[in-house]
């Protein structure tokens, strides 16, 4: 009996090893930041439209799958380029990116799975360099630097999108000029900073000068409103009228009317 089981327990343990050697060559498993396509040697050769998605899946043995990570991805760039006056700037810079998932295809079937070195980062550098030259180093340096990433990240998503990659920033991480020349910027900016300083300064002093000149001429003016308002029998009236209101008072006085200059009342108090 044990003897008529052995050959099945043999064609078991071989079937398993069969099973287990031709394994990896009938699954394969795709991750959540994996796509896959397969090509197919007998059949219609490169499946590029039919893109495989996530889990586990079979093939026969000798078709050949290949996997692409759709995650965002970067690269580290350094590099020596001429600003628009023949200056050189040393420049580091980052790129992120990640190829279009159901596209993978298409950008095997170009450039394969070394499309990073392929394609990406030679059109990364050579339009640092195509923006670069467009600017002098100062801006750069300084004033221009965001706008200068725009021209970048703009100019290089336009050529990648074409070719089916996306790219979400083009950062620079470093500029470096000679330091002679960079210190020569640095001294520039400051003066015009001081410059600018000053001229605050000098608009300020101009404004209050201004609103003096203005409140001067108002005054001068009322002034002479007033002036040529007061009349000699404006001014006996108004001093008639002060006497009266003086005489009120509890106070004991002496009012002599008409001996005061100019025929004002005269008061003569107790002291």
């Amino acid at each position: 009996m044990n003897n008529r089981k052995l050959p099945f327990i043999i064609f078991g343990v071989i079937a398993f090893f069969v099973v287990m050697a031709l394994s990896s060559s009938l699954l394969f498993s795709i991750s959540a930041t994996e796509r896959a396509v397969v090509f197919y040697p007998f059949g219609k050769g490169l499946d590029k439209d039919n893109v495989i998605g996530p889990g586990t899946h079979m093939k026969a043995p000798w078709n050949e799958v290949f996997l692409y990570k759709v995650n965002e991805m970067s690269s580290e760039e350094n590099m020596d380029v001429l600003d628009k006056n023949g200056l050189s700037i040393h420049i580091d810079i980052t790129v992120r990116y990640y190829p279009i998932p159901d596209k993978i295809g298409y950008i095997h079937e170009q450039f394969t799975r070394d499309y990073e070195t392929v394609l990406v980062i030679p059109e990364v550098r050579s339009t640092v360099r195509q923006v670069m030259g467009r600017y002098t180093a100062e801006e750069i340096y300084s004033t221009k630097r965001a706008e200068v990433e725009t021209a970048i990240k703009s100019e290089t998503e336009a050529i990648l999108n074409k070719n089916n990659v996306h790219a979400t920033a083009v950062l620079i991480r470093s500029i470096m000029l000679p330091e002679q020349i960079k210190q020569a910027i640095e001294n520039k900016l400051q003066q015009e900073q001081e410059a600018l300083a000053y001229q605050f300064r000098l608009d300020k002093e101009k404004s209050e000068a201004e609103r003096k000149r203005i409140a001067a001429e108002g005054e001068s003016r009322a002034n002479n409103i007033i002036n040529n308002s007061l009349t000699d029998k404006l001014l006996k009236m108004r001093g008639i009228e002060a006497t009266l209101e003086l005489s009120k008072s509890p106070n004991s006085k002496i009012i002599v009317v008409g001996s005061g200059k100019d025929g004002m009342p005269l008061i003569l108090g107790n002291n």
